[in-house]
């Protein structure tokens, strides 16, 4: 469904862009970050892209003037969601739709591998963002405007408080520690309109296990 959308919405804007769709493997326990750090290390394999724009799959944009570019700060692209009024609920949010350039991506250390199942995740990549000496800049809120498709909520995470609590340990928890996670690439393969990895992830430890949550797909946008 999203694809529909957001292929002539990126055309329209001119860009040069590859849709990357990465999606976790079997019906273990949801982990964002390791998803999005996973796929950032895979799809620079595959080129040296500048530009990645980690979306959530329920997010449709509404306007062809919320420019999905990256600039020289970290941008939140989605600050309006109809469910959420059209409002930006609180100033430290990035969750949704999040641009970050290769060497941002790189100065936040990616995203935390420590967030099983859902929730906080976002907030502690807000924090990675400013202890880094950067800014979120976002469109105004009549651009940056989105429609939420109907999907099942994901369980919350019963830890997300503590870890993110302890969010300072972000030098030493993501991209520099993904090579000692239990990850495996399943397959990749070239689809018509997008390149489909499917990877598992591995199993959090025993004690932090939640059980119940159904398998999705990352969407990332990269271009040069």
């Amino acid at each position: 469904m999203l694809l529909k959308y957001l292929h002539p919405f990126l055309q329209r804007q001119q860009l040069d862009y590859r849709i990357v769709v990465v999606e976790q493997a079997w019906n273990h326990v949801f982990n964002k970050g390791r998803i999005m750090n996973i796929a950032f290390d895979e799809v620079l394999k595959m080129e040296k892209y500048d530009c990645f724009i980690y979306h959530d799959v329920d997010l449709i944009p509404e306007s062809d003037l919320n420019l999905y570019t990256c600039g020289s700060q970290p941008r939140h692209l989605s600050p309006a969601i109809d469910q959420m009024r059209y409002v930006l609920m609180y100033k430290r949010l990035v969750g949704g739709v999040l641009a970050l350039s290769r060497t941002h991506n790189v100065q936040v250390n990616g995203y935390s591998n420590l967030y099983w199942g859902w929730g906080a995740e976002d907030d502690d990549m807000s924090s990675r963002i400013f202890d880094a000496g950067m800014l979120i800049k976002r469109p105004p809120n009549h651009i940056g405007r989105y429609k939420m498709m109907s999907h099942k909520k994901r369980e919350a995470a019963h830890n997300r408080m503590d870890l993110l609590v302890k969010w300072r340990r972000w030098r030493n928890d993501g991209l520099n520690t993904l090579k000692g996670l239990n990850y495996s690439i399943l397959f990749t393969k070239e689809e018509r309109l997008y390149t489909n990895i499917t990877v598992d992830i591995g199993l959090p430890h025993l004690s932090n296990t939640l059980k119940g949550h159904e398998n999705i797909a990352a969407i990332r946008w990269n271009w040069v």
